[in-house]
């Protein structure tokens, strides 16, 4: 059904070109389903983006061809790639929430599909759009057909995106990274659907995504790209059991194991440098030295007390009057985390965690409780106090491009808090450390006047890390800070974390809603449904032994591979 031929995608100039794709081939049978696994820059996206006729204008094809039943797609015109793109060819995009028109309510942008290639009337359309809606089991139909796209969940949002891309009963469907981001649960519901729909309409699925676990629950072939080039591809057993590629072998030991707990993870360059051998045996962390290690943290007195904190937030406030209904974010929430402990913060979106990461920071203010931190009740501290004590407290945010601003150089905002603060001399000084902090997290000096936009989402983390460094706080929170990462940049962003733990004696709460990345990050883990903390304990001991149903379900929902 579709075929590519020596394909090569290149950007810039003919005399210095940026090589996107080299030479790639590759086909997917009729009902079949491949997976095209990588890392971002591999050249996935532009693949598949060359499939649909969507290449940026600067973008060449340089050579190949691209087949959908018989027809070469690369010498359609645009009128006949309009009449397939949509109908015959759909494409899930990786971001729902950039790739929905915020200024349009969702179920008119399904209906907008089905009534340009099918020529329904609006009314037919609308019953159309909520019969899909209950396909892909987004609840309250006929209320999310009249939400703008800001007023859902993100992993509504992606159902959505998929009732759309299904519309028309396309033959192929394009799916890129369609779970990247989401919670496990959700991601889980999300793969069963796209299953359930390739068997019952019969569509070819292409999916792309960097994770090879995920991945192996969807596709059954395999390619996988790296530098714009297939190194590997086969039957998603073979690759999965029988790598023989270091970059694949790499992939597959990046993300943290479900066996023994390592010290570190091994990184796909390791693998590259040393053509696949690295000995995971060597990383190994000992159990009882472990937990003898975590009995003395608990003997120091607690860095932070937080007692029966509550936050909530108002919905559908009238102008007049007092609001009805409200949301319990936080609710009476009480924890300790001891000097030079991770504690994971781990529950679904919606749960409360960032909510309570920020009241605890007073980034934002809770509705009542305590928190000590250093034996100071927090709440009580007034602005010149609290901005004294947030040197000693500080936060790497979820997404590190929309917490940079992007028209300062990232030496100016890492600077940024040292001359606030004051800490060191002058300039000269403050921008020899912000060179010195580049470097602590593997960046370069040079970099110090580029721009964000100049890197890539892995380096950005790294600039937030060395931003959060400046002031030499004692306590972090890390809100999701490798959520969006390939799981390759998530190895390297985890080890950098542990190791300046290690150098510098931080405490970390460490939020996710990934439970296997937390359980490699953490001494205990406790677990948030619906604002409360409903279990709590060693980390090993939650995800090998738990007691509640939440937290069985979260782990249950962890893709495993083959």
């Amino acid at each position: 059904m579709l075929r590519i031929n020596n394909l090569s995608v290149q950007f810039g100039n003919v005399h210095d070109p940026l090589k996107a794709v080299k030479d790639i081939s590759f086909s997917l049978q009729q009902g079949g389903s491949l997976g095209l696994v990588g890392e971002s820059g591999s050249g996935k996206s532009i693949t598949a983006l060359t499939i649909m006729g969507l290449l940026a204008p600067q973008a060449r094809i340089t050579s190949g061809n691209v087949t959908f039943n018989e027809v070469d797609l690369l010498q359609l015109s645009s009128k006949s790639m309009n009449d397939l793109r949509g109908n015959k060819i759909s494409m899930i995009f990786q971001e729902p929430m950039t790739s929905l028109n915020p200024v349009m309510r969702c179920g008119k942008q399904v209906a907008e599909s089905i009534r340009i290639h099918q020529k329904m009337a609006k009314q037919e359309a609308k019953e159309k759009v909520l019969d899909l809606y209950e396909k892909v089991r987004l609840p309250r139909p006929e209320s999310i057909y009249r939400a703008y796209p800001h007023e859902i969940s993100g992993g509504q949002k992606q159902r959505v995106m998929i009732a759309m891309a299904i519309a028309n009963n396309p033959e192929l469907l394009i799916a890129d990274e369609p779970t990247t981001a989401l919670d496990v649960t959700v991601q889980k519901e999300i793969i069963k659907l796209l299953k359930e729909l390739r068997e019952e309409y019969r569509m070819s699925l292409l999916f792309i995504s960097h994770d090879l676990a995920v991945v192996s629950e969807v596709a059954e072939e395999v390619a996988v790209m790296y530098n714009g080039e297939i190194v590997e591809a086969g039957s998603a057993e073979k690759v999965f059991t029988h790598p023989t590629h270091p970059y694949t072998k790499g992939l597959l030991a990046c993300r943290p194991p479900q066996g023994k707990r390592l010290k570190r993870l091994p990184t796909i360059d390791e693998f590259l440098e040393k053509e696949g051998k690295v000995l995971h045996e060597d990383l190994i962390v000992n159990d009882a030295d472990r937990r003898s290690a975590q009995n003395e943290l608990y003997k120091r007195e607690a860095i932070l007390d937080v007692q029966q904190l509550e936050k909530k937030y108002l919905l559908n406030k009238p102008m007049f009057g007092k609001a009805k209904k409200y949301v319990q974010a936080v609710d009476n929430v009480s924890l300790k985390v001891f000097p030079g402990e991770t504690l994971g913060l781990v529950g679904e979106s919606g749960c409360g965690k960032t909510t309570l990461g920020r009241s605890i920071l007073r980034l934002i203010e809770p509705d009542s409780g305590k928190i000590y931190f250093d034996k100071k009740e927090v709440l009580l501290l007034k602005s010149l106090a609290l901005k004294k004590e947030r040197r000693e407290m500080n936060i790497i945010f979820q997404d590190p491009y929309s917490s940079l601003n992007p028209r300062m150089s990232i030496g100016q905002a890492i600077k940024e808090p040292m001359t606030v603060h004051r800490i060191f001399s002058g300039n000269r000084e403050r921008k020899e450390k912000v060179m010195e902090l580049l470097e602590k997290v593997g960046l370069e000096r040079e970099h110090y006047y580029r721009y964000p936009h100049e890197f890539s989402g892995g380096q950005r983390q790294r600039i937030v890390i060395a931003r959060a460094l400046a002031l030499h706080p004692r306590f972090i929170i890390c809100d999701e800070a490798v959520s969006a990462l390939d799981v390759s940049v998530q190895a390297r962003v985890l080890n950098l974390l542990n190791d300046l733990k290690q150098e510098f004696g931080f405490t970390y709460i460490f939020i996710s809603h990934d439970l296997s990345v937390v359980r490699f990050m953490s001494d205990r883990i406790m677990v948030m449904k619906d604002g409360k903390i409903i279990e709590t304990g060693d980390a090993d001991e939650i995800y090998y032994h738990p007691k509640n149903e939440y937290t069985k379900k979260l782990i249950e929902s962890i893709p495993v591979g083959i």
